[in-house]
């Protein structure tokens, strides 16, 4: 390809991109009939059918992967639905779903979906086997890393495996993702780990209800693509922001869980600590996590600006104990992130 071709190329890219960010994504006319994720879609109710299942969730276009609370449809990021927002997608966060991680998501969703539709969650036995659906729903969970009493499924994300460990209901759509999978061999794979009991309880569960009707049939769509009145542009400034603003009231609370108040006689800047012990606190990052050297370095240096903005102190003495809760709190802040994506800002 000669190089005006490359330059003529380039300049059509930046002339839709252009026009992409500047219209209403409800003017976008995204439908999943026809686009390029229906395909996957189409595999995931091959895969109920296989299991026997009646039911199918229905699906629809949103902002975001998920389930409305307790209603049995599932919703995926209307980008998915358009190659050219796709790469829009990429280039604004960093990142895209490939084939692998949408069906990995639309499994887990599809776990959702079936314990909404059937209301599993209120049985005695999903609550002794899973826990209670109640219990309060965080954003941000710490993880115990290599625990075998849940499976590990979503594996694209970086620490993504531990998800179910998030909440009872994550638990049971990990845990049916797995079971849904084809050839994903549970029995073996699984065999001697303590969350094998779940797994058995799920293929006993789904041989009940897979062929009979739901009990929730309510398809409540949170947000559908043709309800968001907003530019592309503004959808991607409105993300950064809100995404930024969590992320720095998230790691001020867990900074001040490790730099508490203290009355010691001396105390030492918090700061100095990142500055002076940079690279062994890098190294040790690295080790403990899947993270590169650059993801590392970002928590680190996110971490040290917020140590200096709120003028965090440990007493003298401690440096060695604190340099080993530095490590845990970026290791934990990385698993917290592995599902919504990487901390940035």
């Amino acid at each position: 390809m000669s190089a005006s071709s490359v330059k003529s190329l380039v300049h059509g890219w930046e002339t839709v991109r252009y026009e992409l960010l500047n219209r209403k994504i409800s003017d976008l006319n995204l439908k999943i009939e026809g686009s390029a994720v229906e395909p996957y879609i189409l595999r995931l109710r091959r895969e109920l059918e296989a299991k026997g299942f009646l039911f199918k969730p229905a699906v629809y276009l949103t902002d975001e992967w998920g389930c409305p609370d307790r209603t049995p449809v599932i919703g995926i990021p209307f980008y998915l639905a358009d190659p050219r927002l796709s790469r829009l997608e990429e280039e604004q966060t960093g990142e895209i779903e490939d084939a692998k991680t949408i069906m990995m998501l639309l499994r887990h969703e599809a776990g959702h979906a079936v314990n909404y539709a059937f209301r599993l969650w209120e049985r005695s036995s999903w609550k002794e086997i899973f826990g209670s659906f109640s219990k309060p729903y965080r954003d941000f969970f710490r993880p115990v890393r290599f625990s075998r009493q849940f499976v590990r499924h979503i594996a694209t994300y970086p620490h993504g495996r531990t998800y179910a460990q998030k909440h009872p209901d994550e638990d049971f759509a990990e845990t049916f993702a797995v079971w849904l999978t084809p050839r994903s061999d549970w029995r073996r794979r699984y065999l001697h780990w303590p969350v094998l009991r779940k797994l058995k309880y799920i293929n006993r569960l789904m041989r009940e209800v897979k062929r009979q009707k739901p009990k929730t049939l309510h398809r409540k769509m949170v947000l559908a693509v043709h309800q968001m009145n907003w530019t592309l542009a503004e959808h991607y400034g409105k993300k950064a922001d809100v995404f930024r603003r969590a992320a720095r009231g998230y790691v001020d609370d867990r900074l001040r869980e490790v730099f508490p108040p203290s009355r010691a006689d001396t105390l030492l800047p918090a700061v100095d600590l990142f500055r002076r012990r940079r690279t062994e606190l890098l190294e040790r990052v690295i080790h403990w996590s899947s993270l590169d050297e650059r993801e590392a370095e970002t928590i680190l240096r996110k971490l040290e600006s917020r140590a200096n903005a709120l003028r965090l102190r440990y007493p003298r003495g401690k440096q060695r104990s604190k340099e080993m809760d530095v490590v845990a709190l970026t290791v934990a802040l990385a698993l917290d992130y592995a599902y919504t994506g990487k901390l940035t800002g």
